[in-house]
């Protein structure tokens, strides 16, 4: 082992760390925005509450993923200088719009949106946390665009007496396919995981509501109608977002055949190029052999991915290093078979069964029905299988986040042995003054590090989970006023205060 493959995997680890806050920030940011908005056209204080509590669960996400995206750019000069000397022209220009628009956006209507609760009208509050939303999906645009580049370098020449790639064209850098399917495909996980992480939520309070534990405290009796809506949100929320995310993966499959042809032959271990080709459900394979010993396929479905038709030709890993070979000289530009077959199919396999527990879950829910209760709020009579219906709703939360992490293991990997695809191999990528015992002490800090933060983030979101939208919100139990409320409709008037006057402190509602 050299500083090349610590290096390597201190940025995988890093980076994969970060993709597990991304996804819900992106997609949690929309949900809160629509459960304000909801709020701000009703008036009902339940709409209140719940964006006031999925609020602060996002506000904790929101900054783990900002602590740890810092890391990330500092890399490039420490491990990566080679790199970023070649690429810096380029791609410096879609992070520095990132940073200057997308994240300038986002970090300050965040910042309005907290502590704008009792100094803002109404109108404008909603606008700044819908500001919030719009910054954190333009971030990611700009970001893989800037990702899609190194997948399908456009946009620029390179400088022969620098060695340096030079931008030449921003607008075919942001107009990118590339960059286009892959913002599609990753945005909509994003609401995939954030519709699942408030299904999960959802589920988790409603199923401590019906199975209570010694010591529990007793929810409020609106706590029960309020979780059930923010459930089926949430699983209608991960239904649709599901299907745009086959969607955006059938045509992301069709870019792969044009543009990383390596890359989808090694997901599907296809050594050989073929008509009608197969897509392989399971397989075991001899890769210094180039063969498949078992693989177990549906006929036809791989070809109609890659080419539309189930008898379109689909190219062979063999074939691809063939081509390579004559392109690039000689070199070995296969990339981890292995870790890219199984990182499709648990990709597709975890994705698909969060889809799945969505659909189950509406159909559950449907008609005011709940399993475990009544239609009318009341514990009914509970088997185990209902309980465990709670709890596959919960667990289809990490699934899915280990589907999208799979997915991003299968786009970057899949790239190797190139960091800009034609133009810079990982291997020339690495800082030479770098020794291995300094990436060996920087990946052990770093472990260390996010190891805490993880205890830590945890720890937060479970705390004010089980605290539930009682503590984000006060309830007043005043029987006059509608869904508990004051005895107005709910509806604020314009730049007045929200809540009690320890909720109307910008400092209660953050932290």
């Amino acid at each position: 082992m050299d500083a090349l493959d610590l290096a390597r995997w201190q940025f995988g680890i890093t980076t994969i760390y970060h993709f597990l806050f991304v996804p819900l920030t992106i997609g949690l940011s929309v949900i809160v925005a629509s459960l304000q908005t909801a709020w701000f056209r009703t008036g009902r204080e339940e709409y209140l509450r719940a964006t006031k509590f999925f609020g602060k669960l996002f506000l904790i996400n929101f900054a783990m993923g900002v602590v740890t995206g810092i890391v990330q750019e500092f890399q490039f000069g420490m491990n990566w200088s080679a790199y970023s000397t070649f690429v810096g022209d380029v791609f410096g220009a879609p992070l520095a719009m990132e940073a200057l628009i997308a994240f300038f956006l986002e970090s300050t209507f965040i910042g309005l949106w907290i502590f704008g609760w009792d100094r803002l009208r109404r109108g404008v509050h909603l606008a700044c946390i819908w500001a919030a939303a719009i910054g954190s999906n333009l971030s990611a645009y700009f970001i893989l665009a800037a990702n899609a580049w190194m997948r399908n370098p456009v946009g620029y020449e390179v400088d022969r007496a620098t060695g340096r790639a030079r931008l030449t064209d921003i607008g075919a850098v942001l107009t990118n396919p590339q960059a286009w399917s892959t913002y599609a495909h990753v945005v909509a996980a994003a609401f995939l995981i954030a519709g699942l992480f408030v299904a999960a939520v959802s589920a988790w309070k409603l199923m401590r509501e019906r199975w209570r534990r010694p010591g529990d405290a007793t929810p409020h009796p609106s706590e029960h109608t309020l979780f059930r809506k923010t459930l089926r949100t949430g699983f209608l929320v991960t239904l649709v977002a599901g299907v745009l995310v086959i969607a955006s993966g059938d045509h992301q499959a069709k870019l792969a055949a044009t543009y990383e042809p390596m890359k989808l032959a090694s997901a599907e271990a296809l050594w050989q190029t073929e008509e009608s080709a197969g897509f392989s459900l399971f397989a075991v394979g001899d890769v210094q052999g180039s063969r498949n010993h078992i693989n177990v396929q549906i006929p036809g479905v791989l070809s109609f991915l890659a080419t539309g038709s189930p008898w379109g030709p689909v190219q062979g890993i063999e074939n691809v290093q063939a081509q390579y070979e004559a392109l690039y000289g000689p070199g070995d530009y296969r990339p981890n078979i292995a870790v890219l077959y199984w990182a499709f199919r648990l990709m597709m396999g975890l994705g698909l069964a969060g889809v799945a527990v969505a659909t189950a879950g509406l159909w559950l829910t449907r008609g005011g029905r709940l399993p475990g209760f009544t239609r009318d709020g009341a514990p009914a009579p509970a088997g185990r299988l209902q309980r465990w219906a709670y709890r596959g709703v919960i667990a289809a939360l990490p699934a899915a986040l280990a589907g999208n992490i799979a997915g991003w293991v299968l786009t970057e990997m899949g790239r190797q042995p190139w960091t800009v695809h034609g133009e810079l191999l990982t291997a020339q990528s690495v800082s030479p003054g770098v020794s291995l015992g300094q990436v060996a002490f920087s990946l052990a800090t770093f472990t260390v590090l996010y190891g805490v933060l993880a205890v830590v983030e945890v720890r937060l979101l479970f705390r004010y989970v089980q605290a539930g939208p009682g503590a984000a919100l006060p309830y007043t139990d005043d029987p006059d006023g509608p869904d508990g409320s004051d005895g107005s409709d709910g509806r604020p008037d314009d730049g007045a205060a929200v809540g009690t006057d320890d909720e109307r402190r910008p400092a209660a509602f953050s932290y």
